[in-house]
Order: structure tokens, then C-alpha cells, then sequence
């Protein structure tokens, strides 16, 4: 995650989004599964502390690497949405933030329905 600007510019958001899609692709994440991306928001609401934690007993495991990753660029993801909706600005990147931004702002409560 090194290098993310948390500025509300496009190119930011393209090379988040790359490497969600990266880490999707390590997960075997559908971003078009609604149920699937909705358990992933979650576990990474609810259950990062508990990946941290389990990361350091088994270091070794690229998925759980790959999900602790995940998690952070939600939190950064997230992050910039709000920063630049403040600033009255739409920030987003494509098929998968949005998957998984919406996934995240319904497991908080915040999405309608």
C-alpha cells in the first residue's frame, strides 16, 4: 500500500483499484457475486484485527497476506470516498471498488435499499 496518495485523483484510484483486482484474483473473489463480496465487507469490518493477528502465526500464507492487504485498501478506499465527498467531489474506481464499496457501506448500514 506504500505510495497511495489519499487525494481524491483518478490515477489514485485506478492503482487501488488494480490492486483489488489483483488481490481478487489471489482470493478468488467474484466482484459480480453480491453474496460472496458482501461476506469479504464483513470479515473486513468485523474481523481485520482477528487477520493481523492470525497473520503473525502464519506468515507464510499468501492468502491471508493478500487479505490483510485487502482490508487496509478498503479502509484507504473508503477513506478517499469521504475525504472527497467533503469536498464535493465522486471518487471511485471501477467494477470492483464499487463492488466492494457498496458491500462495505451496506455491512455499516449505510447503504439503501
Amino acid at each position: 500500500m506504500n505510495g497511495f496518495n489519499l487525494l481524491h485523483d483518478t490515477r489514485g484510484a485506478a492503482e487501488i483499484e488494480t490492486q483489488i483486482e489483483r488481490l481478487g484474483i489471489a482470493l478468488a473473489i467474484n466482484w459480480d457475486d453480491e453474496v460472496q463480496v458482501r461476506m469479504l465487507a464483513r470479515e473486513a469490518l468485523y474481523h481485520s484485527g482477528e487477520a493481523l493477528a492470525q497473520f503473525s502465526q502464519h506468515h507464510d500464507d499468501y492468502q491471508q497476506k493478500a487479505k490483510i492487504e485487502l482490508f487496509g485498501l478498503a479502509a484507504l478506499m473508503m477513506q478517499i470516498m469521504a475525504n472527497s465527498a467533503d469536498e464535493g467531489v465522486h471518487t471511485h474506481g471501477g467494477a470492483a471498488w464499487k463492488s466492494f464499496s457498496r458491500a462495505l457501506m451496506h455491512e455499516m448500514g449505510d447503504a439503501t435499499d
